[in-house]
């Protein structure tokens, strides 16, 4: 067994987005993606007072990959042109396949703009290969209560499986690409050991406190890239942390993004602006 090693550390860049505080490590300078892994912001956290705004994020086109939002704190309400409609609180989950192409809002509640309150919420994109761009859109809206919890090392660790399998433990998104996604929220001096890992890439981003993995030191707001041969390694809290831990294997295909699309060529965006004008994704009507 060959233990991963950890190549470099990325910080999130801060990048406010109207009122919401807003930190993105992912792209970021020298890092494109970590193939499938395309994009991740980190909104808050922070305390919304009473008669705010809101999320600003009202209906917006996808194509070619996935969305997975992780609501920390807070409430996200979600609403797709696909007919989908969700209110996802506190420990939850949106998983949205954009696939052939999907309009969305995710906005907060009338009660949270109302009343406010604290918010931290992750959104992750992840590619899907060419052979799955075109696929049919899909939406799963988990509460905090519907993701299963691996404990370990005397329940210093708490794994909050997604998707994929931990030991007995089995999430309940079945992805498409095999893709292993996780929260992770260790208790100093926590540890908890991931095997299985060779020839995937590794998804390690600290979003509070700090751990150490293969003798590096990550604090908060980093993302850590690994290398893709070693098979095994193991997270350790220096201090009470949380974390989104993932891996999947690469798929290697060409990426042209531009905005909310993500496809494989450059006529594939412009067929898919062209599809977005002409109303072929449908409409959100909030």
């Amino acid at each position: 067994m060959t233990q991963k090693t950890v190549l470099a550390l990325h910080p999130a860049a801060r990048d406010d987005i109207a009122d919401l505080t807003t930190r993105r490590p992912l792209p970021g300078q020298g890092l494109d993606q970590v193939d499938p892994f395309l994009f991740l912001n980190h909104h808050g956290p922070q305390v919304y007072p009473p008669g705010n705004n809101g999320l600003p994020f009202g209906p917006h086109p996808h194509r070619g990959f996935e969305t997975v939002s992780f609501i920390l704190e807070g409430e996200m309400a979600h609403l797709d042109s696909g007919g989908h409609e969700s209110v996802i609180r506190a420990g939850g989950v949106q998983w949205m396949t954009a696939g052939s192409g999907l309009v969305h809002a995710e906005i907060s509640p009338a009660a949270f703009k109302q009343a406010g309150g604290p918010l931290e919420i992750l959104q992750l994109w992840v590619n899907l290969p060419p052979a799955l761009k075109m696929t049919a859109p899909r939406y799963i809206g988990l509460q905090a209560r519907d993701i299963p919890v691996h404990e370990a090392d005397d329940s210093r660790a708490r794994l909050h499986l997604i998707s994929g399998q931990y030991g007995d433990t089995v999430g309940p998104i079945d992805s498409l690409t095999g893709v292993f996604m996780s929260t992770l929220d260790l208790a100093g001096g926590g540890r908890i050991h991931f095997d299985g890992l060779a020839g995937r890439n590794v998804f390690l981003y600290v979003v509070s406190g700090a751990v150490r993995v293969a003798g590096k030191d990550i604090p908060a707001w980093n993302l850590a890239t690994l290398d893709l041969d070693g098979d095994h390694l193991e997270i350790e809290a220096e201090a009470d942390a949380r974390l989104v831990f993932g891996h999947a294997a690469p798929i290697g295909a060409p990426v042209v993004s531009h905005g909310p699309f993500v496809m494989n060529t450059v006529p594939e965006i412009h067929q898919a602006i062209a599809d977005y004008n002409a109303g072929k994704f449908g409409q959100v009507r909030l």
